[in-house]
């Protein structure tokens, strides 16, 4: 535009376009009241911020086109009155929808407005005005976004920042607030590596929330160091949505830790996730998608002192607890044996239905299958532990056997127990007959 010579308006014209401000604005509230759904749903207040700028607007206009265009129509003076609540109230479709409906509304009246041969000329000025606002409330709409979404960045770091460093007080619930994570529940904790692209990780975060979020989940997701971070909210399957993103993530092992009830529990899961991908350099076999409570032995072989409660409360308090004896020798004597039940049978003078019927009494104490090698050495690591801190066992120590409290079977000492003894006058006793089927040959 700038120096662009035209036509000049008769002095009438310019006249009568100046006297028409006030009724142009009351004519283009009245049609955005009648024609647009989402002004109407408007609040008061906010529907006078619409309407101070669709005023600023028609005022702009006036005082561009006496000046013969010379100057590029200013967006930031039209929306100076409320630019924030505008950006926050309406979107840019909707403000596109409010230039609309001023240009239409003075066109309709040019004819009334413009005096003899300047119809033409008018229109044309209206549409230019109408151009240059329209991209110049798009650069308004975009820098907004890009500072809203930079403030956002720096929220979203300060909170992953308070998760890890278990701070759950009133800046971080304010912060989570302003993120809208305020109400989020069923939140899960995701750490893997950062992916190395040229372009930086930046990328992998975007994609990252897009992904999530296309999945019906809130996320918070930052990159600290060689880790790529993602908080996940709204969900009970998140290792379902981040199979769905993992490639997002940069090579080996992506590790989740327990789903929280919200956000401000969240520290729990980040530790626990955070000690899984280290602890998982120790199973070569790992699947690339895995809990934190999957390598449980790992991380209390790294010396994770949550990991060794929770395998110590899983496995070793309840095989200790009374009327659990025979369940705790038997684990015990099938480790030792290498797993096999006819070794364990003779080692504790049973039927192997009998070590064959405790095994799943373990497994349903426990939740542990001693037949599964990788469980099995989980079970091995939580006795251990248990008896390293001193657990009370409930083992015979000394004596002659005893009576089974539980099933009626006969106890054996711990000299018995011992690898290459060879008990002597064995006394096999099947145990639950009933509930087992006779060992095949």
């Amino acid at each position: 535009m700038g120096g662009a010579s035209r036509q000049q308006p008769s002095e009438q014209t310019s006249r009568a376009v100046e006297r028409s401000a006030g009724e142009l604005a009351t004519l283009a509230s009245r049609r955005m009241e009648e024609h647009l759904a989402w002004y109407r749903r408007l609040s008061a207040e906010e529907r006078s911020h619409v309407g101070l700028v669709a005023q600023a607007g028609i005022s702009q206009f006036i005082e561009w086109f006496h000046q013969e265009e010379k100057q590029s129509p200013s967006a930031i003076s039209i929306f100076a009155n409320a630019p924030q609540e505008l950006t926050r109230s309406v979107s840019l479709r909707q403000t596109l929808d409010l230039v609309r409906t001023v240009v239409d509304v003075v066109e309709s009246r040019v004819e009334s407005l413009a005096g003899p041969g300047d119809e033409q000329l008018l229109r044309e000025s209206v549409l230019r005005f109408s151009r240059e606002i329209a991209f110049a409330a798009a650069e308004v709409y975009a820098g907004a976004a890009e500072a809203r979404g930079a403030w956002d960045a720096r929220l979203e770091a300060l909170v992953v920042d308070a998760v890890l460093r278990g701070e759950a007080d009133d800046s971080m619930q304010s912060r989570a607030s302003a993120l809208g994570w305020g109400d989020v529940a069923d939140v899960t904790f995701v750490v893997g590596s950062t992916p190395a692209t040229p372009i930086g990780a930046v990328p992998a975060v975007d994609d990252l929330r897009r992904s999530a979020r296309q999945h019906g989940v809130e996320a918070l997701a930052i990159v600290q160091r060689s880790r790529l971070i993602a908080i996940l909210g709204g969900t009970r399957e998140a290792s379902r949505v981040v199979e769905q993103v993992a490639d997002c993530f940069g090579p080996g092992p992506i590790v989740l830790g327990p789903t929280v009830p919200h956000l401000f529990a969240a520290g729990r899961s980040a530790r626990a996730a955070l000690s899984g991908l280290s602890a998982a350099a120790a199973w070569p076999s790992a699947p690339r998608i895995l809990d934190a409570d999957a390598v449980l032995p790992e991380r209390a072989l790294a010396g994770d002192p949550p990991a060794r409660r929770v395998l110590v409360d899983r496995i070793h308090r309840p095989l200790t607890g009374k009327g659990y004896t025979p369940l705790l020798q038997t684990a015990t004597a099938y480790l030792e044996s290498g797993g096999s039940l006819e070794a364990t049978a003779r080692v504790l003078f049973v039927h192997p239905n009998t070590v064959r019927y405790r095994l799943g009494r373990i497994s349903e104490v426990t939740g542990y299958d001693l037949t599964t090698p990788r469980e099995a050495w989980a079970v091995r690591i939580a006795l251990a532990l248990g008896r390293l801190a001193g657990a009370p066992s409930a083992a015979p120590i000394a004596g002659t056997p005893s009576r089974m409290p539980s099933d009626g079977s006969e106890t054996v000492s711990p000299s018995v127990l011992q690898r290459g003894h060879r008990p002597v006058a064995p006394n096999l006793v099947l145990e639950e007959s009933s509930k087992v089927s006779p060992p095949t040959s």
